[in-house]
């Protein structure tokens, strides 16, 4: 009888021993604000950016894993407010009536601005004009033909490039003939790479920080000055212009965050508003909504290197 006593009491000891274990692994793998695993959506009109953030931010911090889902527009919103993603990176704040949602279902979204995006229009390196109006882009919009253009092309019909190109032509939808829509901007990019004529409407990020596989077409491709509808000066996409605004088609980039408590998407979203991540924007061509700040050694006498 005491022989199965013992047995039963190391029983015991090893069943809490490792339920002890367990308890403290569980504590350990707690999701904090520098440490976890999430998901976050992505407008794919902006996942370069994203990425680059991602990969210094996943380099930083060992015990942070962000996995990265793009995409559009849409969709992304959609699984924002039916809570099917908990933080997504948009090129738009939300509405009053977003929030009035988010409000009903007692949820607070953080939103935090971390760049200045733009809209690029694209045409084929065989077109010698690099100029073109906004106005004639609404137009074509519109149903209004331009010897000039042959064909638009966006990306996806629920992307944020057209809902941002809809409302500046005051258009709920895009019936004109010569307007195609693909499936991301890659793909756009490769289409106008290889036909005359065509203008694409991307991402610039796509352009200023292209894979290594797109390298080649982009090589292919001209960037489009555009006059705006009240200047009547040309303007590129470029950080000087987009940060003196005088490019008129620039938008603002924003991190919303519904988890409600301190995890990794607060983490990741203090970290691109942060130094680190402002500088992360300002190589890749776009423009923070801050300036990193620069640290400058003072010398009383310069220093000969060859003495």
């Amino acid at each position: 009888m005491l022989k199965y006593s013992k047995v039963f009491g190391l029983v015991a000891f090893v069943f809490l021993f490792a339920m002890c274990n367990q308890k403290s692994k569980s504590n350990n793998e707690k999701e904090t604000i520098l440490k976890g695993t999430i998901d976050i959506t992505v407008d794919e009109t902006i996942k370069p950016i994203v990425d680059d953030q991602v990969a210094v931010f996943e380099g930083t911090y060992y015990d942070a894993k962000i996995n990265v889902k793009p995409k559009s527009e849409a969709e992304l919103i959609n699984d924002l407010l039916n809570q099917k993603t908990k933080v997504a990176v948009t090129s738009r704040d939300l509405t009053k009536e977003e929030l009035a949602s988010f409000e009903k279902s007692k949820i607070k979204p953080r939103v935090t601005p971390f760049a200045v995006d733009a809209i690029a229009l694209i045409s084929n390196k065989s077109n010698n004009d690099t100029l073109i109006t906004l106005k004639t882009v609404i137009d074509f919009m519109k149903g209004i033909p331009n010897p000039r253009i042959k064909g638009l092309v966006f990306d996806n019909p629920n992307s944020s490039t057209v809902r941002f190109m809809k409302e500046l032509a005051n258009v709920k939808d895009i019936t004109a003939a010569g307007v195609f829509s693909y499936k991301t901007n890659e793909e756009v990019i490769k289409v106008i790479s290889e036909n005359e004529g065509m203008i694409g409407v991307v991402g610039v990020n796509w352009l200023s920080e292209p894979s290594p596989n797109m390298a080649e077409v982009i090589n292919k491709i001209n960037v489009l000055g555009v006059k705006g509808l009240k200047d009547n000066k040309y303007y590129y996409p470029s950080q000087n212009d987009i940060a003196e605004q005088k490019y008129p088609l620039a938008r603002d980039l924003f991190i919303i965050n519904c988890q409600g408590y301190s995890g990794l998407g607060m983490g990741f979203a203090s970290f691109i508003s942060g130094d680190i991540g402002q500088r992360i924007v300002l190589k890749s061509g776009l423009m923070p909504v801050r300036t990193p700040g620069r640290k400058l050694k003072i010398r009383s006498q310069i220093i000969n290197d060859k003495e």
